[in-house]
């Protein structure tokens, strides 16, 4: 897993996108091109937080293995065993989906 050789610093959270469907509920094939960006990702690793200006440490607002909402920009790519991750600051994802 990447969180054991990755760790991110203040309130980054490492996520790994999920993939995009290539057919349709009726079995149609799609082309990658047409599938789009998949907005989803698996929480993989988290920083310890953001310090405020008294100095206190605020934690970071998702866990490891949540899913979360992405945007549709951003983010910084990160290749961890020819595995591609995406970097984003807690306070860039959109939401969490909740069970």
């Amino acid at each position: 897993m990447a969180f054991r050789k990755f760790l991110p610093l203040f309130d980054r959270v490492l996520v790994e996108r999920l993939v995009a469907e290539t057919v349709t509920k009726g079995g149609i094939m799609l082309p990658e091109k047409s599938a789009g960006k998949v907005l989803q990702a698996t929480v993989v690793a988290v920083g310890p937080g953001s310090v405020n200006p008294k100095g206190h440490v605020l934690p970071v607002s998702v866990k490891v293995g949540e899913k979360v909402l992405l945007p549709e920009y951003g983010g910084t790519k990160v290749s961890l065993d020819d595995k591609d991750y995406f970097l984003f600051r807690d306070g860039d994802i959109l939401g969490k989906y909740v069970e």
